[in-house]
């Protein structure tokens, strides 16, 4: 009786390993069509591949006729796909290649982060808080080269062979990933000496009799977006009183009592602290800008990129919006 019953066991064992096996022949099969294709002949699919020409042969013939439709159109002088195999060659590459990045990743998150790093950083952001820990970044990893670039442009990350940014405030719509790695509140400040000098504005309609300090760096920066107590958004656009492409100048220009100027936290968080300089209306609601790393689109993210990534979010995992 035990005999009787182990059959039915074996048989499901050997039905099981036969529909592995099956799958695993329905990806060779389909390897060695993309192949023949792609290389144009069997012969050079051979060498690819790095089996006997017949072997490639008896793969495509096997996917043709459990499939019912013949893939190839064989002649002596050229191998070409049909309708129907072309229409099946499109979906298979993807097949394969889905199946070659699953490899791939498993390599690279198995694999020690190394390499060269491109970067691009906002000036001020860079100078003030990524600066002071690349050093320990560097300790971590040991087998990764930095490049930092502090620029105040969007550059284009792909097309200037960049691994990948910091930005921050507002994204814009691209293929570009992004993950968030914290927050910054943004207010309109300057010294004490200036508002003893000029008056302190308010409501959101003074500020067009003060002297503001415009970030020429940027597209938008000339027109300050600002929300109203009663949750009405404004905007202000800014005089041509001084104009600067450096946020970190434009806080030493408010610190100097020159105007007011609409800056992030992570800037003047300490000006603040020491009364260097003031809120210059603190009814209004705060503004909250994002800081996040962007990096090109891809199944997989490469170890250097995603370990640096991964070191930020730990590294501001306390800061902003207020807290720098």
């Amino acid at each position: 009786m035990p005999e009787l019953e182990a059959k039915p066991f074996a048989k499901a064992v050997r039905n099981l390993q036969a529909e592995k096996v099956g799958r695993m022949d329905r990806l060779t099969e389909m390897e060695a069509f993309a192949t023949v294709v792609d290389q144009g002949g069997f012969t050079d699919a051979a060498k690819k591949m790095g089996i006997s020409k017949s072997a490639v042969s008896k793969h495509v013939s096997s996917l043709e006729a459990r499939l019912g439709a013949r893939l190839l159109n064989r002649t002596t002088r050229r191998v070409s796909p049909t309708e129907i195999g072309l229409a099946y060659y499109d979906r298979a590459r993807r097949v394969l290649n889905d199946a070659g990045e699953a490899d791939a990743l498993v390599t690279s998150m198995q694999s020690a982060p190394s390499g060269l790093l491109r970067i691009s950083v906002a000036t001020d952001f860079g100078v003030n808080h990524l600066s002071p820990v690349l050093g320990e970044f560097l300790a971590e990893f040991p087998d990764i080269t930095v490049n930092m670039v502090l620029n105040n442009r969007y550059v284009e990350l792909i097309s200037e062979g960049f691994d990948m940014a910091i930005r921050i405030g507002e994204l814009e719509d691209s293929t570009l990933r992004a993950r968030k790695l914290t927050e910054s509140s943004k207010r309109m400040i300057a010294a004490p000496g200036y508002f003893q000098k000029y008056g302190r504005p308010q409501k959101i309609d003074d500020l067009n009799e003060h002297k503001l300090l415009h970030y020429s760096s940027q597209a938008s920066g000339n027109v300050w977006k600002l929300t109203a107590p009663s949750g009405e958004k404004r905007q202000v656009r800014t005089a041509g009183w001084l104009s600067v492409n450096d946020g970190q100048s434009l806080l030493n220009a408010a610190i100097a009592g020159l105007g007011i100027a609409y800056l992030p936290s992570f800037l003047y968080a300490d000006a603040l602290k020491d009364g260097l300089v003031e809120d210059a209306i603190p009814e209004l609601p705060t503004e909250t800008q994002g800081i996040y790393a962007v990096y090109p689109p891809g199944r997989f993210t490469q170890p250097k990129v995603r370990a640096f990534i991964d070191f930020l979010v730990r590294s501001f995992a306390e800061k902003g919006p207020d807290v720098w």
